[in-house]
């Protein structure tokens, strides 16, 4: 039946396409809603593996109810569930496409709101997506030979990594938020009516082709409980290499759907060559290369605090995720089982093992340890996974395993060691893993640093001449700092100025309180207050200066939109989420927000300092679209004090302020830079300013 088979296979494409498809778009419209975080693109990874576990799991149990005899009601009830849910899937559907995400709700507990967000919106539609693969693949078999074509679970992959390719590259740049969801949801639509004939027409024939398939399958023998146990580790191990390198990237980087991609795309191409070009992947030589790229890695790590540069780091982690996960996943795949009955069960200890390790990495471990050893953990049990299914290889595979296995787990306890002696405090929750480190960079003073992953948010040296120096990005030649010099020129002597600051870090900025100032700081991560505070001295040393310091818990754009106007002399936008600011605070929408809460004449000061992303384009239209004149103010290092070379944006809609001779000399026009799109809460896109 050509025809049918190539239906069947249309259904499962779109399927994936579309599966694939919503998981950035879904994603995406919820990192404003938790502040940008890296952390959110894990938990939304953490939930399309649990739903996938689910949707394995009703297409297991229509597999197995279905096969009741057909003339029963019994035979005909899942059928009619199917229709059903595929019926309000499609409301479902519908209801996302026309949603509005409010950019300002907040929740104490943002991975239970994010599951309950997703479950919501997308979660039924996701359902009947993700069954559709192994269900039909069984579908098909009743239909025709009674054989399961595993080469349609590689043809789901291809369109899946079809989807993750075109979303950064073409439907992220030019579609709004909006636009994507009623273009997804019109597909959704599509697919739905193509599953549902499917199902009629499959329902119509299982009963004359129920003979032909039972007797062949009964012939074949029974997988064992150890491959069963197998096809839930292997893809365990694959799944926390996946989640453990996204969550590298991410929070080192920046939280964007590109980078998000990158591994779930090579995640993707390791189960199309597991399941369609097995042989492409010989043991020998997957075994060879990743014992080679596990020590190199292990090698890379033991150095806690010393990094490649990004780009190179990126690369070795995804090559390693890339032989990883094609080993391990070509080893589930070659346990297989060979009787159609037990096919959705093969695919359900698969999505059971994915979800599994999503999980551990994802949610356990930011609970259970104050560091991070994600990397560390994904790599000792993949070579676990390896010392399994190579036991049989002989005492040379033995050894050679067992060796690896035993010095990943050194590794571990390495690294723990390594950050106990550099960092005497260390927190993890949801939104990073912030550690303080302590130092003896300069004679006779300690320095302490507070680092998130591998980004420095701020640093103090406690020496006299010292202390209430502003350091690392914030010192007095930089933007903020003559923007802080020349705000209130002209005022009467003893005139506070009036400073909002958007993230706290280590409160340097608090360096710069006088007697009669008020500095207010939005921060929503609840871990870095206590060590502000208590870690680092620029906080009461401003407040026995006579400023007044205040503290504003939650997202800065929730907050400001609850308070009344605050009146700041000068705004800084300097929350960090990963190597640049969360896109949800550079919008038009957001712009707005600050304008209604600065003085006449008010100054925005957006710190831009970053390796990976330009965002000087956006901020000159996002300046120039709320009527405010910008400019660029860069300054140079300064080993000696502390002092890094930053890059700020000064916006205002004053018109003598860029003329006050101490700005007009620091000040720069911003350079050529190609158009961009202005950004809105419904549009941003990182990849036209992407430093390539």
């Amino acid at each position: 039946m050509p025809n049918s088979r190539l239906l069947f296979g249309c259904a499962i494409f779109l399927a994936s396409f579309l599966l694939f498809l919503v998981e950035p778009i879904a994603a995406k419209q919820l990192l404003p809603v938790f502040g940008g975080s890296a952390a959110v693109w894990i938990t939304c990874l953490v939930f399309f593996q649990t739903a996938l576990l689910c949707a394995y799991l009703y297409a297991h149990w229509q597999t197995r109810r279905s096969q009741q005899p057909p003339l029963s009601n019994a035979a005909s009830l899942p059928w009619t569930i199917h229709l059903i849910l595929l019926a309000l899937a499609s409301a479902a559907a519908v209801a996302f496409a026309l949603q509005k995400i409010d950019q300002n709700q907040a929740s104490d507990h943002p991975v239970l709101a994010i599951f309950a967000a997703l479950s919501i919106s997308i979660g039924l539609p996701f359902l009947m997506l993700g069954a559709t693969s192994p269900l039909l693949q069984v579908w098909l078999a009743r239909v025709e030979t009674g054989e399961i074509p595993y080469r349609l679970f590689a043809l789901s992959n291809l369109a899946s990594l079809l989807a993750l390719a075109l979303y950064p590259t073409i439907i992220e740049p030019y579609f709004t938020l909006k636009t994507q969801r009623i273009v997804w949801c019109s597909g959704f639509l599509a697919f739905a009516l193509i599953s549902a004939l499917l199902a009629w027409k499959t329902r119509s024939t299982t009963q004359t082709l129920a003979a032909v398939t039972s007797v062949p399958d009964a012939e074949l023998p029974r997988s064992p409980l150890k491959h069963k146990l197998l096809w839930l580790l292997l893809p365990m191990g694959a799944a926390m290499q996946l989640s453990a390198v996204t969550s590298y990237i991410t929070a080192n980087i920046a939280p964007i759907p590109l980078l998000w991609i990158l591994p779930l795309a090579v995640y993707l191409i390791t189960l199309i060559l597991a399941f369609q070009f097995p042989r492409l992947a010989p043991r020998w030589l997957m075994t060879r290369l990743l014992v080679v790229l596990l020590a190199g890695l292990g090698y890379m790590m033991i150095n806690v605090d010393v990094s490649l540069p990004m780009r190179i780091g990126i690369g070795f982690f995804l090559i390693e995720l890339f032989v990883a996960g094609l080993f391990l996943h070509s080893e589930a795949c070659a346990l297989r089982p060979s009787r159609a009955s037990e096919s959705t069960l093969f695919y359900l200890l698969f999505a059971a093992g994915g979800a599994l390790g999503s999980f551990l990495i994802g949610i356990a471990s930011p609970l259970v340890f104050r560091y991070n050893y994600d990397l560390a953990l994904s790599f000792f049990v993949t070579a676990a996974l390896a010392l399994a299914v190579l036991w049989a290889g002989g005492w040379g595979q033995r050894l050679l395993w067992a060796s690896a296995t035993a010095l990943l787990l050194v590794l571990v306890f390495f690294i723990q060691t390594a950050y106990e002696r550099t960092s005497p405090v260390a927190v993890r929750n949801f939104y990073g893993s912030l550690r303080l480190k302590e130092s003896l960079a300069y004679p006779g003073a300690v320095m302490r640093t507070l680092t998130n992953g591998n980004i420095q948010h701020g640093t103090q040296i406690f020496s006299p001449d010292m202390r209430r120096t502003p350091t690392t990005y914030y010192a007095r030649d930089s933007g903020i700092g003559v923007a802080m010099e020349a705000c209130c020129e002209g005022r009467p002597q003893g005139t506070g100025r009036n400073i909002g600051v958007i993230g706290l870090g280590a409160g340097t900025i608090a360096a710069y309180g006088e007697k009669g100032d008020r500095i207010r700081f939005y921060e929503i991560n609840p871990a870095v207050v206590p060590i502000a505070q208590n870690l680092f001295t620029y906080m009461r040393d401003a407040t026995q200066a006579g400023a007044q310091i205040s503290i504003a818990d939650g997202d800065a754009r929730t907050s400001l939109t609850r308070e009344q106007p605050q009146n700041f002399d000068i705004l800084v936008i300097d929350a960090f989420s990963g190597d640049a600011i969360p896109l949800h605070l550079l919008t038009t929408e957001a712009v707005a927000l600050y304008k209604k809460h600065l003085a006449a004449g008010g100054i925005l000061a957006f710190h831009i300092s970053n390796q990976h992303v330009d965002l000087e384009p956006e901020i000159v239209q996002l300046a120039h679209a709320a009527g405010m004149q910008v400019m660029r103010v860069s300054s140079p290092i300064n080993a000696e004090h502390g002092e890094f070379s930053a890059t700020w944006m000064l916006a205002t809609d004053s018109p003598t302020f860029f003329d006050i001779p101490e700005v007009f000399n620091r000040a720069h026009k911003p350079q050529g830079t190609p158009k961009v799109r202005l950004w809105t809460d419904d549009y941003s896109s990182l990849l036209p300013i992407l430093r390539w």
